[in-house]
């Protein structure tokens, strides 16, 4: 049972988002320990998602033309080990600033690879993605609570212990992953190229730009909600259960996002939703509602973040070539978690500067682009094959 395929996949996914459930929230507060203004802040935060839009295509490149498609993921994972080490001693600004550059590229650069190596060995030895997928937004949980009340306890220090242990699991588990081994395909790479380039110009575009667009919705949230909601009076672990929450129902989601009508939801249909979520959801977070709301706001990442994340992985699933399925979910991950989640991520700093918690307003307007892409991608869902893509 334990070296099963499944099995390996939801080991890694678990150690992944360990780290991860540690490093979004908190890593802009172990900054602010360090002493950094929120336009550093944002800066560095935005540095890392940068980071993540350059390296992401070229690792998934190496990914879809390796031999193992789980080299690319094993040599970021030991990076990872690498970098967060090397932050111990940094307290400079423009030191962090190109620390968080590695960081964002090697432990995001991930993201892409692996997701699409697990939904190509999910159909070859018939698993479900859902659920693998899903034990790693419940390790994220456990991670927003203890990593919460650590810092609670020890300070903003913790949070780049927490980082290097859980990078080192990442390794490790990494290193278990099945080789997903094949035949040199270079060729037929090159041949099918040029496929990807004519759909930029069409529905993939298209789709990538409703997806950026929701998800850099995220990007006020990622790098100052733990900052916003510790100076509203909530304590570490209440932020680590406000996050928690959010990967809750995001968890729920993804365990049903095969059956029944979600099963049956376009993709176009998916990000729409979370476009509309999304719109609620930071429009009134700017409030600084009472704890009992922020627990009712959270609850629509789960449309926000999973339905979003479902929606582009199915198009991508149905329309790609598998040669390039990699590279789709680069250029996914460069746009939603780099350049459009960077812009968002370093305006983020100067508005909070200056009106603090409101500043999750201004992430309805990608939202609205968001859902505006969405309505047009429907429109070339409902068009005949022929017709959407030749």
């Amino acid at each position: 049972m334990i070296r099963t395929p499944a099995f390996r996949f939801a080991a890694y996914y678990g150690a992944f988002y360990l780290t991860l459930g540690c490093f979004l929230p908190y890593f802009p507060q172990w900054l602010d320990g360090r002493g950094l203004s929120p336009e550093w802040i944002g800066w560095i935060v935005a540095a890392g998602m940068a980071g993540r839009t350059l390296v992401s295509p070229v690792g998934a490149r190496w990914s879809d033309r390796a031999v193992r498609r789980r080299d690319p993921i094993l040599v970021f994972a030991i990076g990872c080990v690498v970098v967060f080490g090397l932050h111990g001693p940094s307290s400079l600004p423009w030191v962090l600033l190109v620390l968080s550059f590695l960081s964002g590229a090697l432990l995001f650069g991930q993201i892409p690879v692996i997701d699409a190596f697990a939904m190509r060995a999910a159909r070859d030895e018939r698993f479900a993605f859902g659920p693998v997928r899903a034990f790693g937004s419940a390790m994220f949980i456990v991670a927003n609570f203890s990593a919460g009340a650590l810092i609670d306890r020890f300070g903003t220090e913790s949070i780049l212990a927490w980082l290097i242990l859980g990078a080192g699991l990442l390794a490790l588990a990494a290193s278990w992953l099945p080789e997903g081994r094949r035949p040199d395909t270079h060729s037929a790479d090159h041949a099918r190229l040029g496929h990807i380039l004519v759909m930029l110009g069409g529905p993939l575009g298209i789709a990538l730009l409703a997806s950026a667009m929701v998800q850099a919705g995220h990007g006020f949230y990622y790098a100052f909600s733990a900052k916003a909601w510790s100076e509203q009076g909530l304590s570490g672990t209440a932020i680590g259960a406000l996050w928690a929450t959010g990967v809750a129902v995001e968890i729920g989601f993804l365990w049903l996002s095969g059956r029944g009508l979600l099963g049956r939801a376009s993709p176009a249909m998916l990000i729409g939703a979370g476009a509309v979520a999304s719109i609620l959801r930071w429009g009134l977070t700017a409030f600084s509602p009472p704890l009992w709301a922020l627990f009712a706001l959270q609850s629509l990442h789960a449309l926000t973040f999973a339905a979003t994340y479902v929606g582009f992985l199915r198009f991508a699933s149905d329309h790609v070539p598998d040669e390039h399925a990699a590279l789709a979910q680069a250029l996914n991950s460069a746009l939603s978690g780099g350049v459009v989640m960077a812009a968002a991520s370093a305006v983020s700093g100067y508005f909070y500067a200056r009106i603090g918690a409101g500043g999750f307003a201004l992430m309805v307007i990608p939202a609205l682009c968001g859902l505006a892409a969405a309505v047009l991608l429907h429109r070339f869902q409902a068009l005949p094959r022929a017709e959407k893509f030749d």
